[in-house]
């Protein structure tokens, strides 16, 4: 196995949901050792869904590679254990609501009196500063708030929610990609850092060129970048189409028998094409249920005539292409069962290292943690049995 960027670097862990949790997993994955801090109940993220075993798909794809231990953060124990981690963190990961984490007395401002070298991230709703900054909030408020959901219309003008929490999985990343040169700087000149990671600011990020639009276009949805480009219906399903150069959207609408779209004087530039965007959508409408998504990939592809044929998810684990390109594994998730794992740019294929791919149960691995901390077994017993720290489920009954 291939050392890890991270490895020897260990991250004390508050996060729940996606948003930190993402994060904080590409760290594990990159070789850190990350220490999930769970509520004696567990991550709130773990019941994002059906749940089976203390998971739910989206804990479990958000969580692999971590330790977790369960505690009661305003107990005795609870925080005994939280400072011991803490003096030794190299980052420090928190997503509660701004000011929370400060009265539990585990604040950057805190953490860096005892740590100065720490690298600390707070993931918000909105940030940790401004009038919404205490304002609870969710993936789907921060789509609504951010514009997304307008500029991504439904085709009666309804705003459009993501089916997807896109927004968390995106902050995710941002956060992770602020976490990684945080870590750098911390390597090379010894310097802590104090990250303001938020959903707001990683949905306007992500949207960067898409705000630009709006304000070049005076403060309105901005025409599309080119026609045509869309799925369309078939005979047995549907097509996406996209010809942006003008060779392109002639041979399409050769392939599929409409020369006089192809020869219309009225779109024969890119300016025209859009100006008269449904004229070409009537077209494609009225011409793509003639036959299956498959004859026209089979007219369409090898004359390079951009198009695929829209997949769902079992389309997809299934195509020969992702089997053959190594694009998914399967792993084993105790007590959950058999579940795919797309394999993530830049890091090993998760069927080389299949340990890494674990989700913990609550607590799971809270014996070897306080051990590490220098607690003796007894010790450990007595404060299993105080109740601030909770002690793993047996593994029988976690796999139940």
């Amino acid at each position: 196995m291939t050392k890890g960027a991270f490895d020897g670097v260990t991250v004390l862990d508050f996060t729940q949901g996606v948003a930190g949790p993402h994060a904080s997993m590409l760290l594990a994955l990159h070789g850190a050792d990350v220490i999930k801090i769970e509520p004696p109940e567990g991550d709130w993220g773990r019941a994002l869904g059906e749940l089976k075993a203390g998971h739910c798909p989206h804990s479990i794809a958000y969580n692999r590679g971590k330790r977790s231990i369960a505690l009661d953060l305003k107990s005795a124990d609870g925080i005994a254990v939280v400072k011991k981690i803490a003096a030794k963190a190299d980052v420090v990961m928190e997503s509660f609501r701004p000011g929370v984490i400060q009265r539990l007395g585990f604040g950057y401002e805190d953490l860096k009196k005892v740590n100065p070298k720490v690298v600390y991230c707070s993931v918000s709703g909105f940030g940790q500063t401004g009038p919404f900054a205490k304002r609870p909030t969710v993936d789907g408020l921060i789509q609504a708030f951010s514009g997304m959901m307008v500029m991504n219309r439904m085709p009666d003008g309804t705003p459009y929610r993501q089916g997807m929490i896109a927004v968390d999985v995106t902050t995710g990343l941002y956060t992770f990609q602020a976490l990684a040169p945080a870590i750098m700087r911390q390597f090379r000149f010894g310097e802590g850092s104090y990250i303001d990671s938020s959903l707001m600011r990683s949905a306007a990020a992500y949207q960067g060129a898409k705000l630009m639009e709006w304000v070049h276009a005076g403060n309105r949805p901005a025409p599309p970048l080119y026609m045509p480009a869309g799925s369309y219906k078939t005979r047995n399903g549907y097509i996406m189409v996209s010809a942006m150069r003008p060779h392109h959207f002639r041979l399409l609408f050769e392939l599929i028998g409409r020369d006089d779209v192809a020869n219309d004087p009225d779109l024969q530039s890119h300016e025209n094409r859009i100006k008269n965007a449904a004229r070409i959508v009537k077209a494609l409408n009225e011409t793509m249920p003639q036959k299956t998504t498959e004859e026209w990939i089979a007219i369409l592809q090898p004359k390079e005539v951009f198009c695929e044929r829209v997949n769902d998810y079992t389309d997809y684990l299934e195509h020969p292409h992702v089997k053959e390109s190594a694009a998914v594994d399967w792993i084993e998730q105790q007590g959950f069962g058999r579940l795919p794992v797309a394999n993530i740019p830049g890091l090993p294929r998760a069927s080389e290292h299949p340990a890494q791919q674990h989700a913990p149960h609550i607590g799971e691995h809270g014996p070897d943690i306080l051990g590490e901390l220098g607690y003796s077994a007894a010790e450990i017993d007595a404060i299993f049995a105080r109740g601030g720290v909770r002690a793993p489920a047996p593994r029988a009954a976690a796999a139940e």
